[in-house]
């Protein structure tokens, strides 16, 4: 008999702990929780948005600077009209502008001995949180050999923030550097 109520209060027993719930003060520990860490991912969850949003611009600046390097090679000039190379890329985008700027003019009024390129923020708003993008083609020569070559340089701006409408010096293609508020991503 002792037996039988021993089972039976130890039923009740089970009973009754399935009948609980989470009190207030773990549920406020838990929510406590999930906002640290909330607040801890969330900055660096936005900073990777802007990344990719950057990428595009890297990816279209720097393609035009390598359909530039082989559009010299069929035409003995470097161009400033986008269409003409052929990419495919609209000139605005959701974040972004593009844009070539022609350098020196050759006998050909189309054709160009130096252009850059760039990819700026479209509007102020995203120039406060996304880096403009500028690239430069020339030619040069490979010191060792003395061979005629065309270089190319990407920069990328270090701080977003101030517009960045200058263009890449010629003498900072060749040389495979960025000036200014801009750093070298590429030679």
């Amino acid at each position: 008999m002792k037996l039988e109520l021993k089972a039976k209060y130890l039923q009740y027993l089970n009973r009754q702990k399935q009948d609980e719930g989470f009190t207030l003060i773990e549920l406020l520990v838990v929510i406590i929780i999930i906002g640290i860490l909330s607040a801890i991912a969330l900055p660096s969850f936005l900073n990777q948005a802007n990344k990719a949003k950057q990428s595009e611009a890297k990816q279209y600046v720097g393609s035009m600077n390598r359909t530039q390097q082989a559009f010299f090679l069929e035409n003995s000039g470097f161009t400033s009209q986008i269409g003409l190379l052929g990419l495919g890329i609209q000139t605005n985008t959701a974040n972004y502008s593009y844009a070539i700027a022609g350098g020196t003019a050759l006998t050909n009024p189309d054709l160009f001995e130096n252009a850059t390129s760039q990819g700026i923020p479209n509007d102020t708003t995203k120039q406060k949180i996304l880096k403009s993008y500028l690239g430069g083609v020339a030619t040069g020569s490979v010191q060792a050999t003395r061979e005629a070559t065309t270089v190319a340089v990407l920069c990328e701006q270090q701080q977003p923030g101030a517009p960045a409408t200058t263009a890449v010096a010629v003498a900072d293609v060749i040389a495979g550097t960025c000036t200014g508020n801009f750093v070298t991503l590429s030679k």
